[in-house]
């Protein structure tokens, strides 16, 4: 890896390469408040459909991260990023300018492939430019700002839906071409010399057809019915190519998912708690939302208001996180944080009625939520790199976002399916059922994150992982 000898400012460094995720990160949740009023401009559509605002976004981000961030050690992480961020930034101009329900789904892919570009390689960057000393620290700064952003994105949205939901992308133009910027001045580039820039094309079509045809199922489930000859045929086509992908990557000279890197223990089980994580996470999120504003009637600003409490508990907690990881391993933490979700979670379901009672109903609930996504989702998304070795760190971080997005893929169509054109409570419940279901099954795996010994502080090299170090670079990146 060659890094630039351009002096690295550290606190505007981590300003830069954490606060363009964070608006990537922030666009992926700050429309869910924005649905009512996009049925509005777009009407006669079912919520299976305009659930592919938020689906379409997460099954190409997910798909892309790892075959872009390859991209990136080819042709310079900074160029990557640079490009990712621009593409973003008029694809978000271009949504706000949607004429249709379907153009504004195809414009969140293109934001989905600029979004894609920039994450792996503003990691790269941060790592590379970060002493060794400072690394993990400023990993877990990147990590937090993705998580608040994630819990911000319903107050933002309702903020901005109050003069237009179209603020909800048009808020991205200033953002980046202040990141842009700042990011050509400022951040120094990285380039990865010994990487082949091979892309496994094949596995990333395969895993994009593969979510979809199992998301395209679930949403449109309810609609079209589960025995409908297309439900029937998407999760067909849904396990037939996922299965020709884990195939395929297991024999591909570049897999998308190194083999290799799922022997390690911390970062095998990592990917599977941020998949249930956050299935839980963008469920639970997408149902309280629908609640308060199908329900109880709350307009977008309202329902922002409303859910703010649990965001502001996010940073804090992260903090907190990051301290308790210090006394307790890593797997303890994330199991906590996603215990507090599911008992957030129970406490909404067993005290709201179709009857407002914000304050005790939903708001102590919602606090403890958000004070388990504090704890667990940055703790999970750092330790999943923690015990590799810092030239594999990227491509680690590449493939548990993918997995993230993934999870959100999921939480959203179980969802959709379960809640179908149903808004009672009944219906609401049984949604609230699953989600706490998942939330424990999150806080069972994160025990598997704690690997068998710690890492050294050199090498970040443990028993688990030995191996991989002396593969060669470009086989696992």
């Amino acid at each position: 890896m060659e890094l630039t000898s351009q002096p690295v400012r550290t606190g505007p460094l981590l300003a830069i390469l954490s606060g363009a995720p964070f608006v990537a990160s922030l666009d992926l949740f700050v429309v869910n408040v924005a649905f009512s009023d996009i049925a509005k401009s777009y009407p006669g559509h079912s919520l299976g459909e305009f659930s592919w605002i938020l689906n379409g976004y997460a099954i190409v981000y997910a798909a892309l991260l790892i075959p872009l961030g390859r991209w990136a050690d080819r042709i310079g992480h900074k160029r990557a990023f640079v490009g990712g961020l621009a593409l973003f930034t008029l694809a978000s101009a271009a949504c706000a300018l949607s004429p249709s329900l379907w153009a504004l789904v195809g414009f969140r892919v293109v934001q989905a492939v600029g979004a894609a570009a920039l994450t792996p390689a503003s990691l790269g960057l941060l790592i590379n430019a970060l002493p060794a000393a400072r690394r993990q620290s400023g990993v877990r700064i990147w990590a937090a700002a993705g998580a608040a952003a994630a819990a911000f994105g319903p107050v933002v949205g309702g903020l901005l839906v109050e003069a237009s939901w179209r603020w909800v992308f048009l808020i991205n133009i200033p953002l980046g071409i202040v990141l842009l910027f700042f990011a050509v001045r400022l951040v120094p580039d990285t380039t990865d010399k010994d990487s082949d820039g091979g892309v496994h094309l094949t596995g990333a079509a395969l895993l994009t057809i593969g979510i979809g045809s199992l998301a395209l199922a679930l949403v449109q489930g309810p609609d079209w019915g589960w025995t409908d000859d297309r439900v029937l045929t998407a999760f067909a086509l849904a396990v037939l190519t996922l299965a020709v992908f884990c195939w395929s990557n297991a024999r591909h000279r570049t897999p998308l998912i190194a083999p290799d890197l799922l022997t390690v223990r911390s970062f095998a089980w990592s990917n599977i708690t941020a998949i249930l994580f956050s299935a839980t996470f963008a469920a639970g999120l997408l149902s309280n939302i629908l609640w308060l504003q199908e329900v109880w009637g709350y307009s977008a600003l309202r329902t922002g208001f409303a859910v703010s409490p649990g965001p502001l508990m996010v940073p804090l907690f992260a903090i907190v996180g990051g301290s308790l990881t210090t006394r307790f391993s890593a797997g303890r933490v994330a199991a906590l944080g996603s215990t507090l979700w599911g008992v957030g979670t129970l406490y909404v379901m067993f005290s709201v009625s179709t009857t407002p009672h914000y304050a005790t109903a939903l708001l102590p609930g919602w606090i403890i939520t958000g004070i388990g996504v504090g704890l667990a989702l940055p703790t999970i998304l750092s330790q999943a790199t923690a015990d590799l070795p810092p030239s594999r760190s990227a491509t680690g971080s590449a493939v548990v976002s993918m997995s993230r997005q993934i999870g959100t893929v999921l939480g959203v169509s179980v969802l959709i399916a379960i809640l179908g054109s149903a808004v009672d409570y009944d219906t609401f419940r049984r949604a609230w059922w699953v989600i706490f279901a998942v939330a424990i099954a999150s806080a069972l795996a994160s025990f598997g994150m704690t690997p068998t010994r710690a890492p050294s502080p050199d090498s970040a090299v443990t028993p688990d992982n030995a191996a991989l170090s002396a593969i060669p670079e470009r086989n696992l990146s």
